[in-house]
């Protein structure tokens, strides 16, 4: 069986990350998603075990400490990590594995993985981002000014992805989304070994 691949999405706050991250593992058979842990308080709607797994400071730390996360990063005042073993089980199974991660995560995970493709969501302007923070009403002001100055610097990095997708439109956004991941499912490199069962060779 070939190994899944890792897709890692990034991009700042009130860029559609997660909305697009969400579209996917709900409509894209061959996607599925590893669960991060992190110490933020859950928002309205948030299910722990769904959404994240939400544990105390002192949990991931001890988490931290045994080497459980492949990647972890301080975001905005609170931890984020993506844990080793679930990754390494759901690729190992042959799924293509969805991980909304930030942009310093993603640069612990370039180093981390050997196969993996990295798309970058970018919002149209720092405006939009603040429209949709706004509008999504679980920030303060404080929180809200804090993210947008963070998406600047969080823009920049978006050379070093695979991809970049501006989400103008959501649904013009996720039709590239899953252009891309198909297009990296069907790459020769991975299809090597499909060919070899095919034909006997």
């Amino acid at each position: 069986m070939t190994k899944g691949l890792p897709i890692i999405i990034s991009g700042p706050s009130g860029a559609g990350k997660t909305t697009l991250y969400k579209m996917a593992i709900e409509t894209i058979p061959e996607v599925t998603h590893s669960v991060s842990y992190t110490t933020r308080a859950p928002r309205p709607g948030d299910v722990d075990g769904e959404d994240y797994h939400f544990v105390s400071e002192a949990e991931f730390e001890d988490m931290a400490r045994e080497g459980r996360f492949i990647e972890d990063a301080h975001i905005h005042g609170n931890r984020y990590g993506t844990g080793r073993s679930e990754l390494e089980g759901l690729l190992l199974k042959g799924s293509h594995v969805l991980l909304e991660i930030d942009v310093q995560g993603a640069a612990s995970l370039r180093t981390a993985l050997d196969e993996a493709v990295y798309i970058f969501i970018c919002p149209p302007s720092l405006q939009a981002c603040k429209e949709r923070l706004t509008t999504r009403g679980s920030d303060s002001a404080e929180v809200i000014e804090r993210r947008l100055r963070a998406a600047v610097d969080e823009v920049r990095e978006a050379a070093l992805y695979d991809y970049v997708i501006i989400n103008e439109d959501i649904n013009t956004s996720f039709e590239a989304l899953k252009a891309v991941i198909k297009a990296e499912s069907i790459k020769t490199p991975r299809m090597a070994e499909k060919i070899k069962e095919l034909f006997s060779l």
